[in-house]
């Protein structure tokens, strides 16, 4: 399926964090590509946003955790027949690589941001409908209007780079996650498919794969033990119905 639209759904809390961070890393450094204040402002919000995800939990070990784990199980195929040993002592050599960079930082992620007072003024705002627009925040129109775009997007690389252990964390996660496991034909009855989980598997993403030209787009709900799809019609100017028809598609039941 060469043009094809990728579904995914998180199972756990981990992966679904991870998901949106990965989303959200992807979105700053498209804002970091260009040069204009708008492009600066969506950098900045994006900033603040990433920041935001890492005030709610201490997700420093949960990242931690889930690499350790990534690599025992990688560690357990190296006498495993038909392994590329040496791809494989890459792979671990580079999640060694990401641990030792996240244990030997030992303040919280992204705790230099958190105590720039500049940023933070932006940070407070943030929340308020509009709240960052020049007449609440002078100085952050001062720096916006006053500074050159080749220094704002120099600082702004810079606020960046304190992410860059956790960004490398996480694309190499999902990297694993997506690739343990391949795509295998599946069908839907009327629009709707079920399938149930092995317990003993650690379950954690759902990806169901359509042609890009389908008329239709997937609905993924699951939890630990199951999992359904809903084949719907799109309509923009209504709610979408559950299609009556049988689709083929490709499904992957990540459990790296």
């Amino acid at each position: 399926m060469p043009d094809s639209i990728i579904y995914e759904q998180p199972l756990n809390e981990r992966i679904r964090t991870f998901l949106r961070l990965e989303f959200l890393f992807k979105e700053l450094y498209v804002a970091l590509s260009g040069d204009s204040v708008i492009d600066n402002r969506d950098a900045v919000q994006t900033l603040s946003t990433i920041l935001s995800v890492f005030d709610r939990s201490d997700l420093k070990q949960e990242i931690l955790k889930e690499l350790e784990r990534l690599s025992s199980n990688l560690s357990a195929l190296e006498n495993t027949p038909g392994v590329d040993k040496q791809a494989l002592e890459e792979l671990l050599s580079e999640l060694d690589l990401i641990v030792d960079s996240l244990h030997q930082s030992k303040s919280a992620i992204g705790q230099k941001l958190r105590e720039n007072d500049f940023l933070y003024s932006i940070r407070q705002r943030s929340s308020i409908a509009g709240g960052t627009c020049d007449f609440d925040l002078p100085a952050y129109h001062y720096w916006l209007q006053h500074t050159s775009s080749e220094s704002r997007k120099k600082q702004l690389i810079e606020w960046a780079t304190q992410f860059n252990n956790v960004r490398s964390a996480i694309d190499i996660t999902l990297r694993l996650v997506r690739s343990g496991t391949g795509f295998v034909k599946s069908t839907s009855t009327a629009g709707f498919y079920q399938h149930s989980l092995d317990s003993s598997q650690a379950n954690q993403l759902i990806r169901v794969k359509v042609a890009k030209n389908a008329l239709y787009y997937p609905e993924i709900s699951g939890g630990k033990h199951r999992f359904t799809v809903r084949f719907m019609h799109f309509d923009i100017n209504q709610r979408s119905q559950q299609i009556d028809d049988n689709v083929d598609f490709l499904l992957s039941c990540c459990s790296m």
